[in-house]
């Protein structure tokens, strides 16, 4: 079975949705919720011309292949890369050429960090090559590497009660996995924490409930006043590995070696198309991906199935010939990854009329195997909300309207993110 799950936040605006009225705005009272249970229901046939267009109708695939003719021919987009300032101006040539209102660039200033060659050996107890990922903004070693003695820990706490320990060591974090967002604070706040007691570089077992020896990247984060030290991800395999070997007492050496370095910020763009709304213009609901990627992959699924799907949303009410009563405005992110800077930016330049954009939908969606199938359709819809439970009960009835086109199931999700 798949999965497509969508972030939904919401707030006091979301009641607003079908209003055309900005809640706790210059006092205006917000309508009944029975009204707006009415209207949403009465867009019924929208949803299903909008739905079979999409899975029946000429766009079928459509966004499939607009994507991997972008990962296919660009590839990796990393964060102050070239390849992702060209895959930018591809999507704003793209968005021209499918005929959306107000297609712009917004100038953006990103970090641009590079990763370079970086490898891992265990010396002691026996050889043994690491599969590593430096994790992004990490310092690089010097050039001869690291080579030192691992500590092994499995929390936070365990490395403050072995603090006298660490000093001048590589700690090696063995954290079982949680959920990503308690987990992935290894990752963030690895570094930062091993170089508190002392330590000379960080490894992390990556955050993975999975793993066929795959390590992951992803960003990190230093603090000022604490000594930056270099830090990367390993598999799975290999810090339950060297955790079995510090159980029985063996002494574990390795040799870490980082080319990574940060170079000066550089210019980019998030990436603006949208639909003019035909009532109520001048209130937006916002839809949006992010386009830049990691270095390692493609960034078909995070982001770029987010972003084109956040596109696909635009073209499919372009070619019905709709024309909401509000304006859909299409935001593709740029460096999401190095903690949200496009977006941070974006929010710094509308802030002023921030009250207005009533219903942002970022999209990020994730695949989700299943051992039995929910239903006989192959896919589920599911949308984590986080927000008021009035805003919520508005999100669920507009889930319930897709499920009741037979298309798939849904249901909302209280959001921990």
């Amino acid at each position: 079975m798949k999965f497509l799950i969508f972030a939904f936040f919401g707030g006091a605006h979301l009641l607003s949705l079908c209003s055309g009225k900005a809640i706790y705005k210059n006092g205006i009272s917000k309508r009944t919720f029975q009204e707006i249970k009415e209207e949403i229901a009465s867009y019924g046939d929208v949803a299903k011309a909008i739905i079979n267009l999409a899975v029946y109708g000429k766009a079928q695939n459509r966004s499939y292949e607009r994507l991997a003719l972008l990962v296919d021919t660009v590839g990796p987009r990393l964060s102050g890369s070239k390849n992702l300032e060209k895959a930018i101006q591809i999507m704003y040539q793209n968005l021209q050429q499918d005929g959306l209102e107000n297609v712009h660039l917004e100038p953006v200033r990103i970090p641009h960090w590079e990763r370079g060659e970086e490898s891992a050996v265990m010396l002691e107890p026996r050889i043994h090559k690491i599969a590593i990922l430096g994790l992004g903004s990490s310092i690089g070693t010097p050039p001869e590497g690291i080579t030192a003695e691992v500590l092994v820990v499995t929390s936070f706490d365990e490395l403050q009660r072995r603090a006298s320990e660490a000093r001048g060591k590589i700690v090696v974090y063995n954290q079982p996995y949680i959920n990503y967002s308690r987990t992935v604070q290894y990752r963030t706040q690895g570094a930062v924490e091993a170089a508190k007691v002392g330590a000379l570089a960080s490894l992390i077992r990556s955050v993975a409930s999975l793993s066929i020896y795959s390590p992951h990247t992803g960003i990190q984060e230093y603090q000022d006043g604490v000594p930056e030290i270099p830090t990367a991800c390993i598999t799975v395999e290999d810090a339950e590995m060297m955790s079995r070997m510090a159980s029985r007492g063996i002494k574990i050496v390795i040799q870490l070696k980082m080319g990574a370095k940060t170079y000066p910020d550089t210019d980019s763009f998030n990436t603006v198309a949208e639909i003019t709304g035909s009532k109520y213009p001048e209130q937006v609901v916002l839809v949006s991906g992010h386009l830049d990627s990691w270095d390692v992959g493609q960034g078909a699924m995070d982001d770029g199935g987010g972003a084109f799907i956040s596109w696909e949303a635009l073209s499919l009410i372009k070619d019905l010939g709709l024309r909401p009563k509000r304006t859909l405005r299409l935001v593709l992110w740029t460096a999401e990854e190095q903690g949200g800077v496009g977006a941070f930016q974006y929010y710094q330049l509308h802030k002023r009329n921030s009250y207005r954009q009533t219903f942002p939908l970022p999209t990020e969606p994730i695949p989700i195997p299943q051992c039995l199938p929910y239903s006989q359709k192959p896919w589920h819809l599911s949308a984590r909300f986080r927000g008021l439970e009035s805003a919520k009960s508005v999100a669920m009835m507009v889930v319930e309207m897709a499920a009741a086109t037979g298309f798939c199931p849904g249901n909302v999700e209280d959001s921990l993110v």
